[in-house]
């Protein structure tokens, strides 16, 4: 059995695991439908741009509810970073949502880091 070097190449992954509080789980399930609806084109089209695989989901714990993301791809903070970057109405509606429902705040660092 042989096997080539691509197929031991192993992507980088960004990860984040954010909490969804108790009181927003309705506006949480209002976003979704939002992103799969009303803005699905705007959603889909800023996910293609930077060439890396996306998956969120959300997740029931103990602790609470959580969405998790992960980014899968050479370079997935940058292609993060790529995301909450542009001044376009999609963007801007996007991140003031993850804002009202979570707290998180998307923004790019002076020097390219992500930072809540």
């Amino acid at each position: 059995m042989s096997f080539t070097t691509e197929a031991f190449y192993m992507s980088k992954l960004f990860a984040l695991a954010i909490p969804i509080p108790p009181n927003k789980k309705e506006e949480w399930k209002k976003f979704i439908t939002e992103l799969t609806g009303k803005w699905q084109a705007e959603f889909s089209a800023s996910r293609k741009k930077p060439g890396i695989h996306e998956r969120t989901f959300h997740q029931q714990t103990p602790m609470g509810d959580f969405v998790i993301v992960t980014l899968e791809g050479n370079d997935p903070e940058k292609a993060f970073q790529n995301f909450i970057t542009p001044d376009d109405e999609f963007t801007n509606w996007f991140k003031q949502q993850v804002k009202d429902i979570t707290t998180l705040t998307l923004r790019r660092r002076k020097w390219g880091r992500f930072r809540s």
